[in-house]
């Protein structure tokens, strides 16, 4: 078990990462007149300029060649790096087109799209909680697609496309900012010649509208290392279903931030809709806690049963 203060500071990494997760939609209108594929672009690679840096600075570079020697795992990393480009772009495009809120939904979601990839991909069995949580979701993206008039597609692919790139993250396995620089270099040539292409068109924005804006451009690569790093901080730090917990502190400040600070309209269906959303989760949350409690249970009994058995029997004295 990790030392006292080292999970209270772990605690304070996950909500400095979740926080700053949770607070972006502030940061994306200050790019304006940028349009969505240009903050994209500009993210891809100032990402890697912040997490190069970061590497050279921590001398981890050894994975690089590991990783080139294995093609399984950098064709996974490129599945990993197309995945969080739709992500990214759309989240972007949500949040400057007035979908605040629509975005927080899919991050509501997303372990219940997580829970069902892990049932239909990798063929996971689910405690009655679990498939409890699930039919839950089903009927209120069911009620959402009602109220919208349509299936909430922005709250869709933001939850699938980040449940694939978990997925695919968790069978590469390499560090969150190795990771990052690793799909940040896929990203980058394909970035960069569109900015390229934008600047020979006379459509680039980056340096037309002052230093400040250029600078905020620039900036795309510190909020995504960020909290990136913040997170691995934590992650080493706390235990998994702290981190769980945690998670919720994102989209729930990015859905009182939609209705609160952008006046986005929240009509009765919707809210109907969020409301089953958040209880599916309250139904997911309370089983993994259960679940967490009852493993270190019996994980204390083991422990218990085991010190028993390894003290010495008493030894008789012979007559």
């Amino acid at each position: 078990m990790k030392p006292e203060g080292e999970q209270r500071a772990g605690l304070l990494y996950g909500i400095g990462a979740y926080g700053m997760w949770g607070l972006v939609p502030l940061f994306w209108p200050l790019l304006k007149p940028s349009g969505a594929a240009e903050i994209l672009a500009h993210r891809m690679v100032w990402s890697l300029a912040v997490v190069g840096i970061a590497l050279v600075a921590l001398r981890r570079w050894g994975w690089i060649r590991e990783l080139l020697r294995r093609p399984r795992k950098l064709g996974l990393i490129t599945v990993a790096a197309t995945v969080i480009t739709v992500n990214w772009g759309l989240y972007i495009w949500a949040v400057n087109s007035g979908h605040v809120v629509e975005a927080s939904l899919g991050y509501f979601i997303n372990p219940l799209v997580t829970i069902a990839m892990g049932v239909l991909l990798l063929k996971e069995r689910l405690r009655p909680a679990q498939w409890a949580a699930v039919a839950i979701g089903f009927a209120a993206v069911l009620v959402l697609a009602i109220g919208y008039g349509r299936p909430p597609w922005i709250s869709l692919t933001l939850a699938f496309s980040f449940a694939t790139y978990g997925l695919v993250k968790k069978k590469v396995n390499i560090g969150g900012l190795e990771s990052l620089a690793a799909e940040t270099a896929i990203q980058f040539l394909p970035a960069l010649g569109f900015l390229l292409w934008l600047g020979a068109d006379g459509t680039l924005t980056f340096g037309a509208h002052g230093a400040g804006h250029a600078a905020l451009l620039a900036a795309t690569g510190v909020v995504t290392a960020a909290p990136l790093v913040c997170f691995g901080a934590a992650a080493i730090r706390v235990p998994l279903s702290t981190l769980g917990l945690l998670q919720y502190l994102a989209p729930v400040c990015q859905f009182l931030l939609g209705i609160w600070y952008f006046h986005e309209s929240m009509p009765a269906e919707r809210w109907a809709g969020f409301g089953l959303v958040w209880l599916a989760l309250t139904c997911l949350t309370w089983d993994a806690l259960r679940t967490a409690r009852r493993t270190r249970a019996e994980a204390v009994r083991l422990a218990g049963a085991g010190a028993v058995a390894r003290q010495p029997l008493p030894v008789e004295s012979s007559g």
